[in-house]
């Protein structure tokens, strides 16, 4: 694959995204992870004046927060630091009863992280009619490894067809900090969290799939249960026709 071009290519769609809908710049999350640092790339190229990215920890991993700011140094990227642990203790609170030891309540607190930071996000487009641009990549899409409304909720996905060693690659042709290329893939939604143990699916394993729709036996199904079982995560909400 072409990189360059690739990167040519997918500069010119974000920006013609934007302003066919009318918005003047962009706003993006900056995880710290590889997805996201290309994004941001991206959108610096698109909209050099014009973009802002948010740093949004709540409760995470510092060195991630680090990457992010590393990343905006190195491409003079404009970014907004937004600490969301208090808030996250205040939803939480008012919540009602969890039970910390349960996956599902896990499960449940990682979503809101995402969610929040989802509110964040929208908060900044309304203030300066920009698009929210989101970082999800076609593995995460396609077997619904995100969170609905929450990393899920934005307006544009420029990775969304490209699988996880195609956007590596163009990490490397934009020159992304190693460190960030040879992370563990994390959305550091608690300590210790890896996207491949969660998944229980290696990207290797599930990019070869989606390429070329071979699997290993038995992980062939697992996808495809994947699959169908998140589909609703793509689609708008069902509405009733009487």
């Amino acid at each position: 694959m072409d990189y360059s071009n690739l990167a040519k290519r997918l500069v010119g769609w974000i920006r013609d995204q934007v302003l066919s809908a009318g918005q003047k710049g962009v706003v993006l999350g900056m995880s710290g992870g590889l997805d996201s640092s290309v994004v941001a790339v991206l959108c610096r190229r698109a909209f050099p004046q014009d973009m802002v990215g948010l740093i949004m920890p709540c409760y995470s991993c510092g060195e991630d927060a680090e990457h992010a700011r590393s990343l905006a140094a190195k491409f003079s990227i404009p970014t907004k630091e937004i600490v969301l642990d208090s808030g996250f203790d205040i939803m939480l609170g008012s919540l009602g009863d969890k039970d910390k030891n349960s996956v599902s309540s896990r499960t449940a607190e990682a979503n809101l992280k995402a969610r929040l930071r989802m509110v964040s996000l929208y908060f900044y487009a309304n203030q300066y009619a920009y698009t929210v641009v989101g970082s999800g990549n076609r593995c995460e899409l396609a077997i619904g490894y995100f969170t609905k409304y929450g990393d899920g909720g934005v307006d544009i996905l420029p990775l969304g067809n490209l699988v996880k060693a195609q956007v590596r690659q163009l990490g490397i042709f934009l020159e992304i900090p190693q460190c960030i290329i040879e992370k563990p893939p994390s959305a550091g939604l608690w300590p210790g969290q890896s996207d491949e143990e969660e998944m229980g699916l290696s990207y290797e394993v599930l990019d070869r799939y989606l390429l070329t729709g071979k699997a290993p036996e038995g992980i062939k199904e697992k996808i495809e249960a994947k699959i169908a079982a998140s589909k609703h995560k793509l689609l708008p909400p069902p509405v009733a026709l009487f």
